[in-house]
């Protein structure tokens, strides 16, 4: 061989090897040709550049394409969206990873800028907040004053101005099904006396309203309350759950949000959405003309999306960090949750109780699913690998339908308003609710999915009715070695539809997971639930512990550690952990085995559950 010869070959080799490997800087230019030296600066580009790669069949994709994304905020102003033409192969992924050492974050936020103490009277504002607040204009996005529900000061979730500040919560004294009103006390509103753009946060059972107020008549100690539509027909309407009117522990409680009459201590903010101002109290230590504040503008930062036909494969995303995601809709809706999240589009009880799936069901709904930060449909072969998913406004991640072989490991879901990860159908909105789910076409079933060594903390922390993990009509799902903790309601959650008719679910194994401190604000809970016909699905060798015992919940006794409620089918539970015997099965279908449960389980197995040492890691919050 000559040595021109050699030269060339040495050349095609490091082609083969490092030509696609596409770096990505906040600091980079698009009209760079995306190496090391010389990185792209947006994330789009850099997809770009790999798709044409594989368009061209370019030799260097051989060995897969590989996206280094270099530390710092990838501010995004639209779903990073990825296609079928986007997808790998098994000797040929796309990988899209942190740089060695360095931290990106792909940010669906934008900073308020400008703060200023608030002088001179601002009408409504409490006595005790005058020369506290400070307030800032809040930033356009795409030529408009923004929208938004939530606030972040240097990373931390700011409350929006409520009454009261702590859980001691003020009870309903009627509810009116006839008239769409309800009697609160007058002293619960504190100042606030006009609806203007105030929430009321309703706590039924295993879920909570967001009502958007329409009128408040004051009647002495009794202030009558109604609703804006739709959430007021929805809410009083719909059966399950439902306001409770002296229960075991009193009545349904809540508190009240949004407006600038409730802005009474530190940490507090309120928008002023007519006037396209924002104010804030800061806590000790908060210098707002240094802090970083951010509030969310894209609903998803991620979106990876195919069809049953042409579906993305072999996508992996690595040591990425997805924040700040907002979600609008209660704010122009309302939310009457079901059950999970999962918010009602409608809901009422049958005059003359009996549906196709169940003779003696006595009501209907049809649900719509909550968005989350990074949405999968239609894939298989994707992987989400120690990447955290931080400061969102509902869902985390979200495998939506039509995926398998899919793996989320080694994650962090911390400060999620909603679920931490949902997965696999919750009844499509055109179908009723108690439906099973058994499509004709398969590859709508999410099967083949591993959810191993992630940290869920920190989650549901807006919509009381969310869980660390909940999977809906899925099929051979492994959920194991997990931590979930400080999440309002269940930890795991498996199955949808309340039916023991055989459907699509079964073989899915829920095993050596911690879960504790779970049930924070909610009831009629467990550590892990399910629901309807599972054949072959086993929950076992988790360790549950520590309940939460909210004040105000309507029934405190009514917790469990497992919970099999209405048509779980089929399920062998065995040798969970948990400090005592504190077990449901609810209207349970055939076939169920319990064995081995409680605090008598083994301290190996005991031990063993969480997250592997390999993970532990996780628990050192960056």
């Amino acid at each position: 061989m000559t040595r021109y010869a050699f030269l060339l070959s040495l050349n095609l080799l490091a082609a083969t090897t490092q030509a696609a490997d596409i770096w990505v800087s906040p600091t980079g230019s698009d009209r760079n040709p995306g190496t090391a030296e010389k990185p792209l600066a947006t994330l789009n580009m850099a997809l770009r550049q790999a798709r044409d790669l594989r368009r061209l069949h370019d030799a260097s994709v051989q060995n897969g394409v590989h996206i280094w994304v270099k530390g710092g905020e990838y501010r995004l102003h639209e779903p990073w969206f990825f296609r079928p033409e986007d997808s790998g192969t098994a000797s040929s992924p796309t990988i899209v990873e942190a740089a060695p050492g360095e931290v990106p974050v792909l940010s669906g936020g934008v900073s308020v800028t400008g703060w200023k103490k608030a002088t001179g009277s601002v009408p409504g504002l409490p006595k005790a907040a005058k020369g506290q607040v400070w307030v800032a204009e809040v930033p356009k996005v795409g030529g408009r004053t923004l929208n938004f529900r939530q606030l972040w000061v240097n990373g931390q979730k700011a409350v929006r101005a409520r009454t009261p500040n702590n859980d001691n919560l003020p009870r309903l004294l009627t509810w009116d099904t006839d008239k769409r009103e309800t009697l609160v006390p007058t002293a619960a509103l504190g100042s606030l006396r006009q609806p203007a753009q105030a929430e009321m946060v309703l706590h039924q059972m295993w879920a909570v309203n967001w009502l958007r107020l329409k009128t408040l008549t004051v009647e002495g100690d009794k202030t009558r309350v109604t609703f804006q539509e739709p959430e007021s027909r929805i809410q009083f309407e719909h059966p399950w759950p439902r306001p409770i009117i002296d229960g075991k522990n009193g009545s349904s409680a809540f508190f009240l949000t949004n407006a600038i009459e409730l802005l009474d201590e530190p940490g507090e903010w309120y928008y002023d959405a007519p006037r396209g101002q924002v104010y804030y109290w800061p806590r000790t230590g908060e210098n707002l003309s240094t802090a970083q504040v951010v509030v969310p503008t894209l609903e998803t930062l991620v979106r990876v999306e195919g069809t049953l036909d042409q579906p993305v494969s072999y996508v992996q995303f690595k040591g990425l960090t997805f924040a700040y995601s907002t979600w609008l809709r209660p704010s122009e809706q309302g939310h009457v949750p079901l059950q999970a999240g999962m918010y009602l589009l409608d809901g009422y009880s049958l005059a003359k109780p009996g549906t196709p799936d169940k003779a003696g069901l006595e009501n209907q709904a049809w649900i719509g699913r909550p968005p989350a930060g990074v949405e999968v449909a239609a894939a298989h072969h994707t992987c989400f690998e120690q990447c955290q998913f931080l400061h969102m406004a509902s869902a985390g991640l979200d495998y939506q339908s039509g995926t398998h072989d899919d793996t989320v490991v080694g994650c962090t879901f911390r400060d999620v308003a909603g679920n931490g990860i949902q997965l696999g159908k919750f009844s499509d909105e055109s179908v009723e609710t108690h439906l099973p789910y058994n499509p004709q076409d398969e590859r709508e079933i999410c099967t083949n999915e591993l959810i191993e060594n992630n940290l869920l903390t920190d989650c549901g922390n807006e919509d009381w009715g969310c869980v660390g993990i909940g999977a809906g009509f899925v099929r051979g799902v492994t959920i194991r070695h997990n931590e979930i903790s400080q999440v309002p309601y269940t930890g795991i959650s498996v199955g949808w539809g309340w039916t023991k008719t055989a459907n699509c679910m079964r073989d899915n194994r829920v095993t050596a997971n911690y879960i504790h401190h779970y049930a924070q604000h909610t009831y009629d809970v467990a550590g892990v639930y399910t629901l309807s016909a599972q054949p072959g699905t086993v929950i076992s060798e988790n360790r549950i512990d520590d309940i939460g015992r909210a004040p105000y919940v309507h029934d405190p006794d009514h917790w469990f550690y497992l919970y099999l409620d209405e048509g779980s089918s089929n399920i062998t539970v065995r040798d969970n952990w948990c400090p005592a015997d504190k077990f449901l099965a609810n209207a349970n279908g055939p076939g169920n085995v319990w064995k081995n449960n409680g605090p008598m389980v083994s301290d190996p197995i005991k031990q063993a559950a969480g997250l592997e040492p390999k993970y532990q890691k996780l628990l050192k919050k960056p």
